[in-house]
């Protein structure tokens, strides 16, 4: 099995980059904030963040591709970098300090490119993620001081915690009565939102999670630490990986129950 170590180090060198970065522009009362054609919003730290984490890459491995939410695909071959900046910039401009930068490496194999690397860094939580292929996932301040991370082991959808980010989105793809149906079925909700479900997950705060509508460098990184975890991450249509456009995450015990309520098989 490939040794992705000295690229999980690289990745942790981009999160701090990024780190300093969006914290020192984080609750800036001049901080400059546009709207994308999708109408979602993107700021100054956004792009100075992602400019600089390909800035590095380019140094560091010039011969990977990188694909980032802001400035799309540069470079082919069989290593993709994939970048979000900030994901979580209307919580950001907002001074909500549930945001994060997040680092995936994929690389191309059978069936398509799969992430083997990914950092997940929240600085206005103080809280970082990490895991890459074989190794396991991790949480902590560094590499040399961190705690593994393991999924739950609860195994009866009325014991599940689940976590969502809106019903806007389930309602616009027709599928709000399954999500309906399994918030009634399960023991606690809550909308974190973002990156967060995802790491709780892979932490074993939180059984279950999924979001109808995401792009590839939304889930690239919570997919591999939450596998690595123990955990279970597809697609509503079940496709293992980040590739479907929607996720579905659990313990893995879950997994196929929670897929049948948000396809509203139950």
């Amino acid at each position: 099995m490939p040794d992705y170590r000295d690229d999980l180090r690289l990745a942790h060198v981009l999160a701090d980059a990024a780190d300093a970065a969006t914290m020192d522009r984080f609750k800036a009362l001049d901080l400059k904030v546009e709207t994308k054609p999708d109408l979602t919003p993107v700021s100054e730290a956004d792009k100075a963040a992602e400019e600089l984490i390909r800035g590095h890459l380019q140094r560091a491995r010039p011969r990977d591709a990188v694909l980032g939410e802001e400035y799309g695909v540069e470079g082919t071959g069989p290593r993709r970098w994939v970048i979000d900046p900030i994901d979580g910039t209307k919580n950001y401009v907002r001074g909500v300090p549930v945001w994060a930068t997040l680092i995936a490496l994929m690389e191309a194999s059978e069936g398509g490119y799969q992430p083997v690397v990914g950092v997940v860094s929240a600085p206005a939580l103080g809280r970082r993620w990490w895991a890459a292929k074989g190794h396991g996932a991790f949480s902590g301040r560094s590499l040399t001081s961190a705690s593994r991370l393991h999924v739950s082991r609860v195994s009866r959808m009325s014991d599940a915690s689940f976590a969502y980010s809106s019903l806007g989105g389930w309602e616009e793809r027709s599928l709000l009565d399954g999500f309906l149906d399994l918030t009634r079925e399960v023991w606690r909700t809550r909308a974190y939102g973002d990156f967060w479900p995802y790491m709780m997950v892979a932490e074993g705060s939180v059984d279950i999670c999924a979001e109808p509508e995401l792009s590839l460098w939304d889930m690239a990184a919570n997919a591999i630490i939450v596998t690595e975890a123990g955990g279970s991450f597809t697609g509503l249509d079940g496709r293992p990986g980040p590739h479907s456009g929607n996720a579905a995450a659990s313990n893995g015990l879950l997994h196929d129950e929670l897929l049948g309520y948000l396809n509203h098989r139950y």
